[in-house]
């Protein structure tokens, strides 16, 4: 049954309220950003200013949905994933309802509508609906089409509808999916894992070492195909293999042939390529990236890309009441008002800053959206004069804007992948185009032209013993690398790559850090105040150095004082390094 513990705010239809009460905060999705931004707003709650609702379709309350793949296969127990029971926020006064679907915003007397046909009245609304599995197009799998599609009342089926997957097919997105994989996988069976992004290949690898037969297929050369170049992701497909993961690609996936179980049900028994390659398998695990949930903007008239839009802000193009925070939200510049409604036609290009897929950017615009809501409605609270107070949904306030790369790691046991920015460039390629700009610039008897950054390019690979770094710069600065198989230097190299720091003339220092004659003591830049250790929160080495001091001194207190440790946990060693060295300076 749906939780619909309620501490006293309004349930049903009305008017939107006003400037005389708290402001009425609607939040639609309960999970990690969605929980994020009620834990920062919680204090406006506490106060009486604001009146929260937190609208949520799953039953459980948010948990972290990056570390999945070590649930399903194991490596962590249920209660870790964990992020909040909604206790404080209950205690609070806010009101949580849980598996409960919204069906439509009424954008003209600020309510949402519920599946179970009550509304919610608004001030503010934010969507925090995430995104879902995208399902690829194979014979034999029916794919949800959604288009203006209008939600169901029935929370449950809010990604599937009337087309669920198949038996022995699924995506990992959510606790179910994660049970199914996990019993797959103490049964040993065999599980084809269709796509190799980041997520495709840490379940894969995941998989493999807790005892499961895995293959992955994909359509391109290299897995990472986004993220890594093809000499990188050469030297990661080895490391796959050599860790018992099958690797497919160039296959494109055409359709799935299917068997009649003991119960007489279709079960999946293998893929089938369009090369006439016949994959078995006991489970099909589908990673083929994710889509935005943007039906409920959609239909309440809303600019959606492959997000839905909003300004710097974070505030939608369209609605100064309606805000969109993490893998829902496409960030981009609100465009003049004669041009906003070309600006979300669907048949024109969609515009930069789109979701990225990340918990971390979620994280901070969750924070940074609780942020101004509560200078805004304390200001609000604080004005003596009525008239002077503005308007419920102010003017956007400036919030900054995401970088817009990021760094990508893929967290595997024994399989240190790191690569961040554009590293498309190639070496030879480099040469020749500076080699080609000083000769023409030499033959030419026009004036100089500007100044243009040099492109520089390092390689260095060792594939038999899985190790490869590219490093790509711009008049001496980091701006792109890829690191496979060596942990350290990919460390410097982030540290690095955050600040915007120029690159010793000789790049091959850099490998020393992973060499046998490395000290740690050495690396003194690495534990600087600046650095950010966990990037999921923007946790720094000042920050953990602090919280030591205070007394947490284990990478689980750490965690409970900072957050660092407690996205996709990638950076727990790098805590602890921070730990040891915090300790053996406060020993000396």
């Amino acid at each position: 049954m749906p939780d619909h513990t309620s501490a006293g705010l309004p349930g049903s239809a009305g008017l939107p309220g006003g400037r005389g009460g708290p402001e009425r905060i609607v939040v639609v999705g309960y999970g990690p950003v969605g929980a994020r931004f009620v834990d920062e707003i919680l204090p406006l709650v506490e106060a009486g200013l604001a009146e929260l609702t937190v609208v949520g379709a799953e039953q459980e309350h948010a948990y972290n949905r990056v570390l999945l793949a070590d649930f399903a296969v194991g490596r962590t127990d249920r209660d870790t994933l964990d992020l909040t029971d909604g206790g404080r926020a209950r205690a609070a006064g806010a009101r949580i309802l849980t598996g409960t679907s919204v069906t439509s915003v009424n954008r003209s007397i600020r309510t949402v509508s519920l599946g179970d046909g009550s509304t919610v009245p608004y001030d503010r609304l934010v969507l925090a609906t995430g995104a879902r599995a995208n399902v690829p197009t194979l014979d034999g799998v029916k794919r949800v089409r959604r288009g203006l599609m209008k939600p169901g009342p029935d929370a449950a089926t809010l990604d599937t509808l009337d087309a669920p997957l198949p038996r022995g097919v699924s995506a990992l997105r959510d606790l179910a999916d994660a049970a199914t994989v996990l019993a797959a996988v103490r049964a040993g069976q065999r599980i084809v894992v269709l796509g190799a992004g980041v997520l495709g290949m840490e379940i894969a690898l995941a998989a493999a070492a807790a005892g499961a037969q895995v293959c992955v297929v994909y359509h391109g050369e290299i897995p990472m195909n986004r993220n890594l170049d093809r000499g990188g992701g050469s030297v990661l497909t080895r490391a796959a293999r050599l860790a018992g993961v099958a690797m497919v690609n160039h296959a494109r996936a055409e359709s799935v042939l299917f068997h009649h179980d003991e119960h007489g049900a279709e079960r999946f028994e293998a893929l089938i390529c369009a090369d006439g390659k016949q994959i078995s398998g006991d489970l099909l695990l589908l990673s083929c990236g994710v889509g935005a949930r943007t039906e409920l903007a959609h239909l309440a008239g809303l600019p959606v890309s492959t997000g839905v839009l909003v300004d710097e802000s974070l505030q939608s193009w369209a609605d100064a009441s309606i805000h969109a925070i993490g893998d829902c939200a496409h960030v981009a510049g609100r465009p003049a008002d004669t041009d906003l409604g070309a600006a979300w036609n669907g048949a024109r290009v969609a515009p930069a800053g789109g979701p990225s897929g990340l918990i971390g950017p979620g994280w901070r615009q969750a924070d940074r959206l609780a942020a101004r809501f509560t200078a805004e409605i304390t200001a609000r609270a604080a004005a003596p004069d009525p008239d002077a107070q503005g308007s419920t949904a102010p003017a956007a306030a400036t919030v900054a804007v995401e970088p817009g790369a990021s760094v990508v790691m893929l967290k595997a046991e024994g399989i240190d992948v790191v690569a961040a920015g554009d590293t498309t460039a190639d070496p030879f390629d480099a040469a020749l185009a500076d080699a080609e700009a000083h000769s023409h610039g030499c033959a030419s008897a026009d004036p100089a032209p500007p100044a243009v950054a040099r492109l520089a390019v390092a390689q260095w690979a060792d594939p038999e013993h899985g190790r490869y770094v590219k490093m790509v710069t711009r008049g001496g600065i980091l701006t792109g690398f890829v690191c496979v198989g060596m942990p350290r230097t990919g460390a410097e190299l982030t540290l690095l790559f955050e600040r915007g720091s120029e690159l010793p003339a000789d790049r091959s220092v850099l490998l020393r850090f992973d060499g046998p004659d490395y000290d740690p003591a050495s690396a003194g830049d690495a534990f600087a105040p600046e650095p950010t250790v966990c990037w999921c929160n923007g946790v720094t080495v000042a920050a953990i150095t602090a919280t030591a001091e205070a007394g947490n001194d284990t990478v689980a207190c750490v965690g409970t004082s900072t957050r660092a440790g407690t996205g996709c946990g990638g950076c727990k060693g790098r805590i602890g390094e921070v730990l040891e060295r915090f300790t053996a300076q406060s020993l000396a």
